[in-house]
C-alpha cells in the first residue's frame, strides 16, 4: 500500500517543493512500521550471558531511532523549504498533451496526493486497535502518523493550486508547513521515548497520563494480607512493565515462599508484568517527601 503511494507521488513530483517533500515524508511512513517488525523480531530473541533479561527494551530503542530520524528530517526539510522561499524560486508546472487534449501537469499531481489520503487513513485506524492492545509505541505513532497524513497532503494540494494563479510563494509555504508537521511529529515522540528510557514511571500509550496497570498493582500488592505498607517503583521496557516492590510486613518479617507467591500472582494479574520483584524492608521512603527535602 505504501510502496504504490509513493511511486505514485514520485511520478507525479515535478518541480513542486510541496510535492517533494510529501514524497519525503511519505518514504518517512516506512520507518515506524520497518522499526515496528526488526523491534519485534529482536524482542523474541532468548536472553543469554550477555544480555539475562533478554531483548524487551529493544522496541523503546526502535522507538527512540524512528523518533529521532522523523525529527532530523523535519528539520532538513524546513531549511530546504525555507531557502526555496528564501531564493523566491518559483515552481513551474506544465502541461502534456493526452489523445489530443492539452492537460495541467497539475491536476495529476493533485490525482496522486488524492490517493495517498484515502488509503492511510483508513490503515492508520485499522492498526490503532493492535497498537493499544499490544501496547506498542512505534505501531501506535505509526498509525498517529497516517491518519494524520490527509494534512500534509491536503497542504500540498494547496501549494500546487497556488502555483496554478501565479502565487510563486505558496509552493514553498506549503512544504514549510508539512515540514513542520513531520517535525512536530519527531519531537513529540523523541520526547516519550526518551522518557521510556530513562525510566520514567509507564505511562499510557498516548502519554498522556500514568499506566492505570500501576495502580492495579499497587492494589493487589496492598491486598496482601502480610502487607502493611509498599512503595512501587516499575519502569516501562518495550510494552513490559518491570520493577520492584518495596514492602513492609506487618509482623515485622515474612517468608521466602510468601515473597515467591506474592510475585507469582502479580506476574498472573497482567501479560506485561514481566520480572517484578518483591524486596522486603523496615520501612519505604516517600519519594515525594525526599524531593520536598531536597528543595528546602
Amino acid at each position: 500500500m505504501l510502496m504504490t503511494i509513493v511511486t505514485a507521488i514520485y511520478f507525479a513530483v515535478g518541480s513542486s517543493q510541496a510535492m517533494k517533500t510529501a514524497w519525503i515524508e511519505d518514504l518517512l511512513s516506512f520507518i515506524p512500521p520497518v522499526a515496528f517488525l526488526v523491534g519485534s523480531w529482536i524482542e523474541g530473541w532468548k536472553p543469554n550471558q550477555n544480555f539475562p533479561l533478554g531483548y524487551i527494551r529493544v522496541t523503546s530503542v526502535t522507538y527512540l531511532v524512528s523518533a529521532v530520524a522523523l525529527a532530523g528530517v523535519g528539520l532538513f526539510l524546513i531549511v530546504d523549504s525555507s531557502m526555496a522561499l528564501i531564493k523566491q524560486e518559483h515552481a513551474t508546472i506544465g502541461s502534456f498533451e493526452l489523445f489530443g487534449v492539452t492537460i495541467w501537469f497539475g491536476w495529476v499531481m493533485i490525482a496522486a496526493l488524492s490517493y495517498s489520503i484515502v488509503l492511510p487513513v483508513i490503515f492508520g485506524r485499522l492498526k490503532m486497535g493492535p497498537a493499544r492492545k499490544l501496547h506498542d509505541k512505534t505501531l501506535y505513532a505509526d498509525a498517529l502518523m497516517n491518519k494524520a497524513d490527509w494534512t500534509t497532503s491536503l497542504a500540498a494540494v494547496v501549494g500546487i493550486l497556488g502555483i496554478g494563479m501565479g502565487w510563486w510563494w505558496a509552493d514553498a509555504a506549503a512544504a514549510i508547513m508539512i515540514a513542520l508537521d513531520v517535525l512536530h511529529d519527531g519531537y513529540k515522540h523523541t520526547g516519550a521515548a526518551i522518557r521510556d528510557l530513562s525510566d520514567e514511571m509507564p505511562r499510557t500509550i498516548d502519554d498522556k497520563e500514568f499506566d492505570p496497570l500501576i495502580d492495579e498493582v499497587r492494589d493487589s500488592v496492598d491486598a496482601l494480607p502480610w502487607v502493611r505498607e509498599s512503595r512501587l517503583r516499575l519502569r516501562e521496557e518495550g510494552r513490559f512493565l518491570t520493577g520492584t516492590i518495596y514492602v513492609v510486613p506487618r509482623e515485622g518479617a515474612v517468608s521466602p515462599d510468601e515473597v515467591e507467591a506474592a510475585e507469582v500472582q502479580l506476574l498472573d494479574l497482567h501479560w506485561r508484568l514481566h520480572d517484578v520483584s518483591i524486596m522486603p524492608r523496615v520501612e519505604v521512603d516517600d519519594p515525594a517527601a525526599g524531593n520536598a527535602d531536597d528543595d528546602g
